[in-house]
């Protein structure tokens, strides 16, 4: 086997500006390949991180039919005190999971004594609230980090159509689900920025303030919000965790809990599905290209050497050794074109992060690009490139193992 991979490489140096040419067309899809999941890939893991990191966090688990119902910020849907804790109590024997954080949603209407409006309210424990989604903290535009009973989180909408500044008085009144209306004084302790544009109307008050304004005898939950330590083990503890809510939420083969990714509950999983998709293309893109240029120079390389694979088989050489010394030529450039490849595209990506570019998503300005190729990736595409390059070099190597010494012997 040596000596035929000897023999392969010297073949190609004999045909030099061919196999310069074919490892090019090889390097040039391997390095666009390379770029564009190292530069698509960043701004995936940016907009997931700013969707779940700033406002939804990982996994969240309701009360069954409340998400169908969820624009509607639906009381009569929320989860007890007994069943919120046997959640807690769950979430802390998972040892993949980080933080999590319990919120009280609901609707209200916000006036600052001259005019009013609706707003979207999260009754949150701050502390947990800012360990679960980190990035809420930097979405404060304007106003202290922090958040105490009394005080209001308001988005930047809000603050601007109605030209209410930190430290103002506010009221927020609502209906609980009983039907009674209820109304309490807060001061605006922050503005926030919305992370998807600007048309967010969520705000932000102490939990306990939220059930202050409902008028709840008891604490009741909208939701919980989880944050994993490893965000690639998702899937594996969302089917852990829903396994296990099954077990203890389950009457007459009815769950009365469900549980959701960020994917299901974020418009954006379908822009994060789309990069994937065309990921995918892009990668069919490269095995053409590899596969024609290939292909076409083993074809070439078979019809100009018809009299010297003709000698091979006259002076006893096996039809599967020759066969195995085209496919190893053909292997030998797949391997080279995807060497010098992965080479120049680890380089270009090197530069591109160097370069320290920035661009915006939603509201959040000057977000900074971090271009990387995860190891698995990288190595699916140098095997995707050998292994289409050792297929193209088949047909043509299966042609030459069956030629008859004679009539190769004979060809002009």
């Amino acid at each position: 086997m040596t000596d035929l991979f000897k023999i392969a490489l010297r073949n190609l140096m004999r045909y030099k500006r061919r196999t310069l040419l074919t490892a090019s067309l090889i390097t040039i899809g391997v390095v666009f390949v390379l770029v564009f999941m190292a530069v698509s890939g960043s701004f995936k893991a940016m907009m997931i991180g700013q969707i779940t990191d700033a406002m939804l966090g990982h996994i969240q688990i309701h009360k069954k039919g409340y998400v169908a119902s969820i624009d509607n910020l639906p009381l009569n849907l929320n989860m007890k005190a007994p069943a919120v804790a046997r959640i807690e109590e769950m979430i802390r024997n998972q040892k993949d999971i980080e933080a999590s954080s319990p919120r009280l949603k609901f609707g209200g209407l916000f006036s600052n004594f001259n005019e009013s409006t609706n707003i979207r309210l999260n009754g949150i424990y701050p502390d947990r609230e800012f360990k679960t989604v980190p990035l809420l903290t930097a979405r404060i535009t304007k106003g202290k980090k922090t958040l105490s009973k009394g005080e209001i989180f308001i988005p930047s909408l809000l603050a601007k159509g109605m030209n209410i500044k930190v430290g103002d008085a506010i009221v927020i009144i609502a209906t609980n689900k009983d039907g009674s209306v209820n109304g309490k004084k807060f001061v605006v302790a922050g503005i926030l920025e919305s992370v998807t544009g600007p048309g967010g109307r969520d705000g932000y008050v102490h939990i306990e303030d939220a059930a202050e304004v409902l008028r709840m005898e008891e604490l009741e939950i909208s939701e919980v919000a989880i944050r994993l330590k490893d965000f690639d083990q998702l899937q594996p503890v969302f089917h852990d965790l829903e396994k296990k809510l099954a077990a203890e939420f389950t009457k007459d083969g009815k769950s009365s809990l469900e549980i959701h990714t960020w994917e299901g509950l974020s418009p954006f999983y379908n822009i994060a599905r789309m990069l994937d998709i065309m990921t995918f293309f892009i990668k069919l893109m490269l095995v053409a290209l590899v596969l024609i240029s290939v292909l076409n120079v083993m074809i070439m390389a078979v019809y100009e050497r018809i009299r010297e694979i003709g000698t091979m088989a006259a002076i006893g050489t096996p039809p599967g050794k020759i066969m195995a010394l085209f496919m190893l030529e053909g292997f030998s450039m797949g391997v080279l074109g995807t060497l010098i490849g992965c080479s120049v595209g680890m380089l270009i990506i090197y530069i591109l992060n160097l370069a320290h570019i920035t661009f915006n998503f939603g509201q959040q300005q000057g977000l900074l690009l971090k271009a990387s190729v995860h190891p698995g990736a990288l190595l699916s595409v140098c095997v995707i490139v050998i292994l289409v390059s050792v297929l193209a070099s088949l047909e043509p190597a299966f042609k030459a193992s069956r030629m008859e010494p004679i009539t190769a012997l004979r060809h002009v």
